[in-house]
């Protein structure tokens, strides 16, 4: 079968336009990848469309490459979606085909929040997905926010609709009309309900997963008797939202209030999570509103009180949606293809059985088979790769750009010694890979669950290590090289380089998506390191290279230096502002200024009030843009 072959990018926004050959500077897999190219003048990814003649399947493996993260970070993200097979482009323009890897994701995310859903006493229905144009209409700031996006019916069966029908942006004007059918008295609050379904919004740009025509998410709506059981429904929502993406997603979001100009249409407050990209743009990744008594106004959702009397009910809705499979690719994933938290991997451990005689195929297979009934027993998710048209070099480059945790290795030898290799897919080549591990049921299972847990860590503290913190080593030449830093160790990867430096490497999976120090003179790269450890003696393999620094510099001037820099920057102006985004980084400084400040701000960088944090700082502060007293520091940024 010859290479599948997508629309544009571009052309799911407008009309397609001709294709310009891409040059690939890149890493060459050997597996079976689509060829990309980029329309010149927009840069953005354009896929050429389906050709009828099929090509050789050799052919098929040159073609395969994956444009790098650092060159291309949009042609990074496409070519990952089509060659791990995540999705395809829909023949409706701005519509997507989700794959059933990229659908085993989202049904990972459905699991942990259904059962979160269900304790906190939510239940699951479903609404219908066409709405009467009349209930949008009922909300004039909802009407206002969603009617450049809405898709309208105005025919059904050959005929002309009396009223024209809205193809669901978002539930909140049908779920009051019901509501206002199911609740009468006191006693029918509150009522919490979540329905799993597609939206339509006609987006003008579009970028799979993480901005389609149509996409799939949760929808929550409650109704309480006060405002202050709204209140904390929709903070006890962003809350388990914030839960769910650092322990399962792996990703540290900054979770706080929505300003303004940003809250949703129709609501009273906007609570919101926000992710730092491998870009540094802002995703937002789920949204909790306060309702507050709006759309129950407008629709007259009442009930009678204890007291006898009549009153509005208040309000909540809130959602996550597949936008979380973008974020999870465009933070976690590298030059190799996507690194997938355990917890949300649709295949935790791969099983590559290795033989090359016939008469060791039968006894390996066997042990392969062994090895995935006793995971799959203790709950892992685990998938041996038996095909025999692929070796086993092959299989591991195209597992690892499925993003699988672990894998496996079986051969003769393993077989003989009742042992495996395990290879992690966060730490690349020999530093990865541990030899001797026995099959021995619960020493397997052990060290294979303990393993899991590593990879979800090390995938949550790279991400905070690269939004937070990272140094720059600097000698007499200038900058050597940037190297991304935790709180409390600097990781150096010298997989990324492809060498190994010397024999006390120093390798710390939280920072393999890192491509810094490539073409640094190694006698460089070298004194660095043994400049940044004092309490390891030379020839010792260490594993953290760096207690804390000061956020300047090292202490011994006559050392290369390392300053420290962060890529959520502190600001108490606008310039500084405007400063920090040119460079692509997030601003974060006191504003109190008005609607309109905001605005000029979106016009003349780019950038919008990503939330408010929950977090802030004690003291006075006095807002960048105005100089008056405010009470709250915002973050900047641009974003998705």
């Amino acid at each position: 079968m010859g290479a599948l072959r997508l629309p544009s990018l571009t052309s799911l926004s407008s009309a397609a336009a001709a294709a310009v050959p891409r040059h690939h500077f890149c890493r060459q897999l050997r597996l079976p990848v689509r060829r990309l190219s980029v329309q010149s003048s927009t840069a953005e990814k354009e896929i050429a469309t389906p050709r009828s003649s099929a090509k050789p399947k050799l052919q098929e493996e040159k073609d395969r490459v994956i444009t790098p993260r650092s060159q291309d970070f949009s042609a990074w993200y496409l070519d990952i979606i089509a060659n791990a097979e995540l999705a395809d482009y829909g023949p409706v323009r701005g519509t997507m085909v989700i794959r059933p890897y990229g659908y085993a994701i989202w049904e990972a995310i459905q699991d942990y929040l259904n059962v979160k859903f269900k304790e906190t006493g939510h239940s699951n229905m479903y609404f219908p997905q066409f709405i009467p144009y009349s209930f949008i209409e009922k909300e004039a700031s909802h009407v206002e926010g969603f009617s450049p996006e809405l898709a309208l019916v105005t025919i059904g069966g050959g005929k002309e609709l009396e009223e024209k029908l809205v193809v669901r942006p978002t539930s909140e004007t049908i779920v009051n009309h019901m509501f206002t059918q199911w609740i009468h008295s006191y006693r029918d609050l509150p009522l919490m309900i979540n329905q799993w379904a597609n939206v339509t919004r006609w987006e003008m740009r579009t970028k799979p997963f993480v901005r389609t025509l149509e996409f799939l998410w949760q929808e929550g709506h409650t109704a309480h008797a006060t405002p202050e059981e709204a209140e904390k429904e929709a903070l006890q929502m962003i809350d388990m939202y914030t839960k769910f993406a650092f322990e399962q997603a792996a990703i540290p979001v900054i979770a706080g209030r929505k300003s303004k100009v940003e809250t949703f249409a129709g609501a009273s407050k906007t609570y919101t999570i926000e992710a730092m990209m491998g870009d540094r743009k802002a995703l937002q990744a789920g949204t909790s509103h306060n309702l507050g008594q709006n759309f129950s106004r407008a629709f007259g959702t009442q009930f009678t009180d204890e007291n006898g009397q009549r009153q509005h009910v208040w309000q909540t809705s809130w959602a996550i949606s597949t936008r979380f499979v973008g974020g999870i690719i465009m933070t976690h994933g590298d030059d190799t293809g996507l690194m997938l938290p355990p917890n949300l991997a649709p295949v935790q451990v791969i099983v590559v059985p290795i033989w090359k005689k016939a008469d060791e195929r039968a006894e390996v297979l066997d042990a392969a088979s062994s090895v995935k009934e006793t995971l799959q027993a203790a709950g892992v998710k685990v998938k041996i790769d038996d095909s025999e048209q692929r070796t086993p070099g092959w299989k591991f480059n195209f597992w690892e750009m499925k993003g699988v945790p672990l894998r496996i290795e079986i051969g003769p030898r393993d077989v003989s010694s009742r042992s495996v290799v395990v290879s992690r897919r966060d730490i690349p080549g020999k530093q990865g890979k541990v030899f001797g591990i026995s099959m021995e049921s619960s020493t397997l299972v052990a060290y294979v669950k303990s393993k899991l847990d590593e990879v979800q860590s090390s995938l949550l503290e790279g991400a905070k290590s690269f939004r937070d913190r990272y140094g720059i080593i600097v000698s007499k030449n200038g900058m050597i090289g940037k190297i991304t830093v935790s709180v409390v160790s600097l990781v150096l990867v010298d997989v990324v380089i492809g060498v190994v430096l010397w024999p006390k490497t120093v390798v710390i999976p939280s920072i393999i998506r890192a491509t810094t120090l490539v073409g640094t003179p190694l006698d460089e790269v070298k004194k660095a390191i043994d400049v940044a450890d004092p309490y390891h003696p030379p020839g010792k393999r260490r594993h953290a290279a760096y207690p804390q620094h000061s956020p300047t510099r090292t202490s011994n001037p006559a050392l290369p230096q390392m300053s420290f820099s962060s890529n959520i920057v502190d600001v108490s102006s606008y310039d500084e502002l405007k400063e920090a985004i040119a460079q692509g980084k997030w601003a974060r400084g006191p504003w109190s200024a008005s609607d309109k400040e905001e605005l000029k701000v979106k016009e003349e960088t780019g950038a919008t009030i990503r939330c408010f944090p929950f977090d802030q700082p004690q003291g006075t502060k006095k807002c960048l843009m105005t100089g008056n007293p405010a009470d709250e520091v915002a973050i900047f940024a641009k974003s998705y």
